[in-house]
């Protein structure tokens, strides 16, 4: 940690580089592993690569919904804060699979024949309305952060709302909000595992597929908790990185 805070660009960069290694070179270590390891390998690598797919989509996503209903939330217009609190209430107060699963059963009904949802899709708009939440919380949160009186200057200076929001509130915000938006990230990697649940082909769908033909569940299921482990140490590593290139936290 010490060496990604005194070289985070090296750290960021190195955590990339190692990720995208590991995914697609994890399949040869593990073609040499036992069964039921071995045969499985490229299964195991696959799923790997659709868990990190699912995080890097739904994260991406989450962080605009963060930010739009951070903002909604402290609309000075009743019927936006409704709607944001109505959602971050609802999200946050029930449960992360039934939400996957209301929308992988929902949008069938709602939806036309000719846009209709993969499993996939439905993962990535659950998981990206359940970090989204979370996420608005802490936008909220680094938005009141940010001195009223640097919004108040740059507005003397004939700025207007929206270049005070860009130049000096959002800069300011997403670097109070980034060690939590981080850890929310962090979670994504794990959460994105209930996605087996409508058949998404990721991590823990492939494991629960290879226990159940070679009826080996510890040595299938301990390769499953190793790569998660993999997986999120590099995503920590990265948004560590992050936070040490922003300089967050640092007394002035």
């Amino acid at each position: 940690m010490n060496w990604t805070k005194q070289h985070p660009a090296w750290a960021m960069f190195a955590a990339m580089i190692g990720l995208l290694v590991f995914l697609w070179g994890m399949a040869i270590p593990l073609s040499a592993a036992p069964e039921p390891i071995g045969p499985a390998a490229q299964q195991f690598a696959e799923g790997a690569r659709i868990t990190v797919l699912l995080t890097l989509i739904s994260g991406t996503v989450g962080i605009i919904l963060g930010v739009l209903a951070g903002l909604g939330k402290l609309s000075s217009i009743a019927v936006i804060r409704w709607i944001c609190e109505t959602y971050v209430w609802l999200i946050r107060g029930t449960p992360l699979l039934l939400q996957i699963l209301f929308i992988w059963l929902v949008s069938p009904q709602i939806l036309p024949d000719s846009i209709q949802l993969s499993d996939f899709a439905c993962a990535v708009v659950a998981l990206s309305l359940n970090i989204g939440a979370y996420n608005t919380e802490c936008v909220r949160a680094g938005i009141l952060a940010v001195p009223q009186g640097q919004i108040e200057a740059a507005r003397a200076l004939g700025l207007s709302p929206m270049q005070t929001f860009m130049d000096i509130t959002l800069p300011q915000s997403m670097r109070v909000a980034l060690p939590a938006l981080a850890n929310n990230l962090a979670s994504l990697v794990k959460d994105s595992s209930l996605a087996y649940a409508i058949s998404v082909v990721e991590l823990t769908m492939i494991g629960y597929r290879v226990q159940a033909e070679s009826y080996q569940p510890v040595p299938v299921f301990l390769t499953i908790a190793v790569i998660y482990l993999i997986l999120t140490t590099a995503f920590t590593t990265l948004t560590s990185a992050l936070e040490a290139q922003l300089d967050v936290g640092r007394k002035r």
